[in-house]
């Protein structure tokens, strides 16, 4: 059983000023996680709640919600900036 998707309006504006590129393989990644939430080489934040998987030098942080099943996609960036906010 797969998981809903939903993407922030933030994280979808860092989505969009993405180059073309990297912009395809972090969709690609984000629509992955909807069929598996917890991929391998993914990580449980610490500190706060939530998940992140890696994709090249960007980072996308989400949320899982196992009962309702639904990922919300919160934060997408630069892996130097991703963890400041």
């Amino acid at each position: 059983m797969s998981h809903n998707l939903e993407i922030l309006r933030r994280a979808q504006k860092e989505l969009a000023d993405l180059p073309k590129e990297t912009y395809l393989k972090i969709c690609e990644s984000v629509q992955n996680l909807a069929g598996d939430p917890r991929p391998s080489g993914c990580l449980k934040l610490k500190g706060r709640e939530g998940w992140r998987i890696r994709v090249g030098n960007y980072r996308v942080l989400y949320r899982i919600d196992d009962q309702q099943r639904i990922i919300t996609v919160v934060h997408i960036g630069h892996r130097r900036d991703v963890y400041d906010k």
